[in-house]
């Protein structure tokens, strides 16, 4: 029920911006003049657009997460400062910067999306661990290691199991971050919910604009409140 509460208020704005992307609420708000975009097609979109995000927030969590990790052991402390500044260039760059900069290498499609959403996806992650992992109390560290539980088995068994919620916060941040972003990967040809964006701005079709921009919102938000009720609060 705490998990519920938690995420009530994002499911809340996902249900209310779904309904503001329907064909016959955005084409009334809009004055009817202009054509909707079908709420089927819509429908794939969206299962697109969720497809495409996990693929560029996965990898993007996995590299943040063991970037904390290795950054935050004895040997690898001294790379942190050139892993936060790379974080921090990766996520300074526009992703539509980075989506125009890959076609050329990568050809239309979801790969430039990708590689974008990996970029930007990096620090959140990163950040969360490394917070985390230095949130362990350095007795607890000291009682592992007393029982006789190797370096690898305190990290999993100890730190990681301790620091895992604020780990999960910080992916959760990536995902909202990731599915507002996919958007611009309709600029090099990949179906998204930009895409009634894109073909709206072209045609001046202002419904098309409001049914993308309220659909991408409310798969932002759905995804906010899933993850809220599917991970513990932390006390």
């Amino acid at each position: 029920m705490i998990r519920f509460r938690r995420g009530l208020p994002a499911l809340l704005l996902a249900v209310a911006l779904a309904v503001l992307a329907m064909p016959g609420v955005a084409g009334w708000l809009m004055g009817g003049s202009q054509g909707p975009y079908p709420a089927a097609r819509l429908m794939d979109l969206a299962l697109d657009h969720a497809a495409l995000s996990l693929a560029g927030v996965l990898p993007a969590g996995l590299i943040g997460l063991l970037l904390g990790v290795v950054v935050t052991r004895p040997g690898g402390r001294g790379l942190r400062p050139a892993a936060d500044a790379a974080a921090a260039v990766a996520q300074a760059v526009p992703p539509v910067v980075v989506v125009a900069l890959a076609v050329p290498a990568f050809g239309f499609g979801w790969a430039p999306t990708i590689l974008a959403l990996m970029l930007y996806g990096v620090m959140p992650v990163l950040r969360a661990t490394v917070g985390a992992l230095e949130a362990v109390p350095p007795e607890t560290r000291l009682a592992a290691e007393a029982v006789g539980l190797s370096p690898r088995q305190v990290l999993q068994e100890v730190e990681l199991a301790l620091a895992w919620p604020l780990v999960l916060d910080g992916l959760r941040v990536a995902l909202v971050l990731a599915v507002a972003t996919t958007a611009v990967g309709a600029l090099a040809g990949a179906a998204t919910l930009g895409t009634p964006i894109v073909i709206g701005l072209q045609n001046q079709n202002q419904v098309l604009v409001l049914q993308g921009a309220a659909a991408t919102a409310a798969l932002a938000f759905l995804a906010d409140a899933l993850l809220l009720m599917a991970v513990p609060a932390r006390d």
